[in-house]
């Protein structure tokens, strides 16, 4: 098995994905807005994934975070709020915020495990300040850390609940960016103690299954290297400060923030320390780049993917969709 996760081009696999996927064994997928439809043409997109990898749980990931990040839209899915909705209400009940969370949380999850999605990249644990880039200040549960990690909780919880496994990110905080990393690599000129705010909700989250690297570079740290490519950022604050022990993945490398080859970005991200290459675009020639330049997935590696798996393993998700949607918008609407 290889350390990545590779996107695909369309509504199902074309024969060259199918050559390719066989030959390369990825460790998972992700979906994107290219690849949905319909629930029908979604669940066979999944079952033919697993019937290819030969495993059951083979991670099958997508970013359903609500809000603007959405791949599954209206009108074949309902639109979900982002983040800032639930900062809102938690101002005036905050058990209330939590418990709306959840339940958005959990309705995602029977949403996307109906389909056949067993991964989503939620929540956001970045703590937002105010020029903070749009493109995650949108998205944020807000600029308090003990509120994100409960919000962030409460989500993890929640999609758990419904058979999903959340992914934590973006480690370790995207909340002083102030570029968005999609177009640019941004430094983050904080001093060690004043970062220590945005690894507040992660070191609260540590034992979520997954989480996501950032390509931001932090002077405190290392200013030669972004933290998906640095060990010392990897090892010292991820691993060791933060305590995070799970499965810890790139963000999509194809970011134009990160510079080089395909091929180059996910060899050094392993060897960073990341335990999986996140690559989305479904882009053949930068694909078989990346499997030249991969080996076989690391025990350590593996071992945290099994473990991150075996989280939801047996799950049902036997909520009620329609009920945990009217509870979460009856209270939001306390705001």
């Amino acid at each position: 098995m290889k350390p990545v996760i590779f996107g695909l081009s369309g509504l199902e696999l074309s024969p060259a994905e199918r050559s390719f996927f066989t030959a390369a064994d990825p460790a998972g997928y992700i979906l994107f807005k290219r690849n949905i439809a319909t629930r029908a043409q979604v669940r066979a997109l999944t079952d033919s994934l697993r019937a290819l990898s030969g495993r059951d749980d083979v991670p099958i990931l997508i970013d359903q975070e609500g809000g603007s990040v959405a791949r599954m839209r209206p009108p074949e899915w309902p639109a979900f709020p982002a983040g800032p909705a639930f900062d809102r209400l938690y101002d005036i009940a905050p058990i209330s915020a939590i418990e709306a969370a959840r339940a958005n949380a959990e309705a995602i999850a029977l949403m996307l495990a109906e389909v056949g999605i067993n991964v989503d990249c939620l929540p956001l644990l970045d703590v937002a300040q105010p020029d903070t880039t749009e493109a995650i200040a949108t998205r944020a549960f807000g600029s308090d850390p003990m509120r994100v990690a409960a919000l962030g909780k409460a989500t993890l919880d929640g999609l758990q609940r419904g058979g999903v496994v959340g992914v934590v990110k973006h480690m370790p905080g995207h909340g002083r960016a102030k570029l968005d990393t999609h177009y640019h690599l941004p430094t983050v000129t904080a001093t060690d103690a004043e970062l220590e705010i945005d690894l507040q909700p992660f070191a609260r989250l540590s034992d979520a299954p997954m989480g996501m690297t950032s390509h931001i570079v932090f002077d405190a740290w290392d200013p030669a290297r972004p933290a998906t490519l640095s060990p010392v950022v990897i090892e010292q604050i991820i691993r060791q400060r933060i305590g995070f022990d799970g499965l810890l993945m790139t963000d999509d490398i194809d970011m134009k923030a990160l510079s080089g080859t395909a091929g180059d970005k996910a060899a050094g991200s392993i060897a960073a320390g990341c335990d999986l290459v996140l690559d989305c675009w479904g882009r053949m020639d930068e694909m078989e780049d990346i499997a030249a330049r991969l080996g076989e997935i690391s025990a350590i590696s593996r071992a945290r993917l099994d473990r991150a798996m075996a989280s939801v393993a047996g799950v049902r998700g036997d909520g009620d969709f329609a009920a945990l949607i009217a509870k979460r918008d009856a209270l939001l609407a306390l705001t």
